[in-house]
């Protein structure tokens, strides 16, 4: 009853985490519209799923997002509720990262969140009602070499996330942030994930969003243990935080470990390489 006929937006919609959410609310009676670069992608999988509305979207253009919200609520009605779901995660060591690439992490992952969270709770706001969900990364919260931007980004998000939240908590508009763990989509392609952990599936995430929607809430992690280990190194000393991150392989696990060849489709499209 919480989602059914709620008009909610999801950016990055075409795959992946987007592409489970958007089929869960879906399926759970909400008017979903999915936006994303991907022109074709984006088709494909709003065809699959039946949506009326969906359309290109780049994040990190204002009068793009500004537009395609307003066809949103042209067709469906005013926004209740947006996801920030897109991202790009390319991995390798730092100083062999090309300033462009650094540039492309940023302007996606944080640039693109804070501009759709302010384009959103703009109007929002006016209503007194509304819930902006932006998904960070629990490497937002904990370091991992072979993502140094990535980390960065996410860690943006969280901080951007919570400060939002609370100067707008009386609002009647709410800020979330979701924490995955590896999750089995394009992203950690080539890579094995953390050593004794399971991945979280697209549909844990998607399933996290609704219970966000059922019951607004500062943040969840994804899964349940992956949060719970990293929230408790930030009781540890500093080695044996550093020592848990090494046990669980996370040193060599987007670096050394990678199956470049599995990854390569990915990080090309996600460096700008392709477009598809």
């Amino acid at each position: 009853m919480t989602v059914t006929g709620k008009v909610v937006v999801i950016t990055g919609g075409a795959r992946g985490i987007g592409l489970a959410t958007a089929t869960t609310l879906h399926k759970l009676g909400a008017k979903v519209a999915i936006g994303d670069v991907d022109e074709a992608k984006l088709k494909e999988s709003a065809t699959e799923l039946g949506l009326q509305v969906y359309g290109k979207l780049d994040v990190t253009d204002s009068d793009s997002f500004t537009a395609f919200l307003d066809d949103v609520e042209r067709q469906l009605g005013p926004v209740d509720v947006l996801v920030n779901n897109a991202g790009i995660m390319p991995a390798g060591k730092v100083i062999e990262e090309s300033d462009a690439v650094t540039k492309r992490i940023l302007d996606i992952n944080v640039y693109g969140v804070i501009l759709g969270s302010k384009i959103a709770a703009q109007r929002m706001v006016k209503r007194g009602s509304g819930h902006v969900i932006n998904i960070a990364s629990l490497a937002g919260e904990t370091p991992t070499p072979g993502l140094a931007t990535y980390c960065a980004s996410k860690f943006a998000v969280v901080g951007f996330t919570d400060s939002a939240r609370i100067e707008y908590r009386d609002t009647g508009v709410h800020f979330s942030t979701v924490l995955p763990t590896f999750t089995n989509t394009e992203l950690v392609s080539g890579t094995q994930g953390a050593k004794g952990l399971k991945n979280a599936e697209p549909e844990d995430i998607a399933n996290a969003i609704v219970s966000l929607l059922e019951k607004p809430r500062r943040r969840v992690s994804v899964t349940k243990l992956a949060g719970f280990l990293v929230a408790s190194q930030k009781f540890m000393p500093r080695a044996a935080s550093e020592y848990m991150g090494k046990t669980l392989g996370l040193e060599h696990v987007f670096l050394e470990d990678v199956d470049t060849e599995a990854r390569r489709a990915y990080e090309e499209r996600a460096r700008g390489i392709t477009q598809n």
